[in-house]
């Protein structure tokens, strides 16, 4: 019998170093936690007991230009091709064929991303707030009010200036979202100092350089979603299910777009649930496969 992994608490690609949590029994199915922006690892701290638990293991790393020791220079350093490198140099450091994917925010499209064009290594993907790429593109050419939604995309391309902004009132602003206060004085004692947001920044301003396809996701899915989203409206939400060729669950809550905060025991049991069903029907598969040994 093999041995048990090892934890980990960083791992490394191209010279790159990344802090992570890794936590819950070992032995069990890994989960991966993608945090979006501008939170970091810790905002998973609420909802990992629930999924260890279960009797999942979670790998939540903070991730590029969170990372103290991962914060590269330039925009290309953020397209989206080098986010989902990270993730899959995650699952190879701690001898993963296959993770069950959660994110959110920023995390969430991330985790969309990798499903869509690395099934292979993706068991099930369960996303918070954010709609599939492909569909939120959708709906900001199709709807103006998720254009509106958006203003803030467009703000974070000015160089400089929005990191200035945002460090100077991180926490009024952040909590004005509907963030709870003691999240975002963590977040701030994080980010809020320095060049620290310089990397998060370069997520924005890189995306309309990264040439990742957004497929439609082939891989269980659930989509959890806050109806009360000030960034993320339904329009997308609701063109999510036409980007989804597998199983696929969507779970609307009435609530903002913190939900790893606000919502982590509901969120918790979305997950709980993919895991599950994406064994079962995986078991089936099996089954199936055993009784017709030429079925591919």
């Amino acid at each position: 019998m093999a041995p048990d992994p090892a934890r980990l608490s960083t791992f490394t690609r191209d010279g790159l170093t990344f802090e992570l949590d890794d936590a819950g029994p070992l032995g069990g199915e890994t989960v991966v936690l993608l945090h979006g922006f501008p939170t970091d690892r810790t905002s998973w701290h609420r909802m990992a007991p629930l999924l260890h638990a279960a009797g999942l293991r979670t790998l939540a790393p903070d991730q590029r230009g969170y990372s103290p020791c991962a914060r590269p220079p330039g925009r290309a350093a953020y397209r989206h091709e080098e986010l989902l490198a990270d993730v899959l140099a995650l699952l190879d450091a701690a001898g993963v064929e296959r993770a069950h994917l959660v994110g959110h925010d920023w995390g969430g499209a991330v985790a969309w991303l990798l499903a869509a064009n690395h099934p292979d290594r993706v068991a099930s993907v369960t996303a918070l707030s954010t709609p599939h790429p492909a569909a939120l593109s959708r709906a900001w050419k199709s709807d103006r009010g998720q254009r509106l939604r958006s203003w803030y995309v467009a703000a974070f391309q000015v160089p400089w200036a929005p990191e200035r902004v945002l460090g100077a009132l991180f926490n009024s602003v952040v909590v004005g979202t509907g963030m709870p206060p003691e999240d975002a004085r963590r977040y701030a004692a994080h980010l809020a100092h320095g060049g620290a947001l310089a990397g998060p920044m370069g997520w924005y301003r890189a995306s309309s350089s990264s040439n990742v396809p957004a497929h439609r996701v082939s891989v269980p899915a659930t989509y959890v979603w806050g109806s009360r989203d000030s960034f993320l409206g339904r329009g997308a939400a609701e063109l999510t299910r036409e980007h989804v060729r597998g199983a696929y669950s969507f779970v609307e809550l009435d609530d903002n777009h913190w939900l790893p905060e606000r919502r982590p025991e509901e969120c918790a049991a979305a997950v709980i649930a993919r895991v599950r069903d994406a064994g079962d029907a995986g078991d089936a598969d099996d089954a199936d496969a055993g009784k017709n040994p030429a079925r591919g």
